[in-house]
């Protein structure tokens, strides 16, 4: 009884340290798919339903058929690309990379699905439509479902992505006027204080008149009496 005791505290103990860390590693591997989206163009939420549908972002997924990593890419896949599928950053960078080709090439969300589970060829012999497989039309109809919920309500990641972005640009509060000290701003002078000067010159040459009429009359004098 002890040793069974023992075996189930050791195991929950065990259990229990290692969920930070495959929080830690899901954190990242979403992350990094937003990342790699949004620099493709491709709406990192439909990204993201792809990754948690292919391998519910375990990047040591494989499958029985030997497609690896969080996008369950086959590395002749990878390879044509030039990628390394069991990087991180190649793999989510690869997957995203072949369903924007997909894309491309049926013009569909629902047939670049298709094109990407069971590939383009089947995609084209059933006249450009979702292959007639059960797997096939599961894995099409399970992303559009989790992808449609996902615009509904943005996985964390992808809001925190968008936050980036937007401290980004600069906001308009950060631009700051200059301030010019009071003491260096020189009043205009008001209409009041113009007429006053423009008084005080019409006087001064009135008196400038006056004193030269002065002048004229005593010269007028001067030159009578002689």
């Amino acid at each position: 009884m002890k040793k069974l005791l023992l075996l189930t505290i050791t195991l929950v103990m065990l259990f229990g340290a290692q969920m930070p860390s495959n929080a830690t590693d899901v954190k990242t591997v979403k992350a990094t798919i937003v990342k790699h989206a949004i620099a493709l163009g491709v709406d990192p939420a439909l990204a993201l339903s792809i990754a948690k549908t292919e391998s519910g972002f375990r990047h040591n997924a494989k499958s029985c058929h030997g497609a690896v990593g969080v996008f369950q890419l086959m590395p002749s896949t990878a390879r044509r690309m030039g990628l390394n599928p069991y990087s991180l950053n190649d793999n989510i960078k690869g997957g995203i990379m072949y369903y924007k080709n997909m894309y491309k090439m049926f013009g569909s969300t629902e047939l670049a699905l298709a094109a990407y589970n069971a590939g383009p060829g089947n995609v084209k012999r059933y006249n450009r439509q979702v292959p007639p497989f059960a797997e096939t039309k599961r894995f099409v109809n399970k992303i559009m479902a989790d992808y449609n919920y996902q615009k509904k309500y943005p996985d964390a990641a992808v809001v925190e992505a968008k936050k980036a972005i937007a401290a980004k640009s600069v906001p308009a509060s950060s631009v700051q006027a200059k301030v010019v000290p009071s003491s260096q701003v020189k009043a205009a002078p008001t209409p009041s204080s113009v007429v006053e000067v423009k008084v005080e010159e019409v006087n001064k040459t009135n008196a400038q008149v006056v004193e030269q009429a002065k002048s004229s009359d005593v010269v007028k004098e001067e030159i009578t009496a002689i």
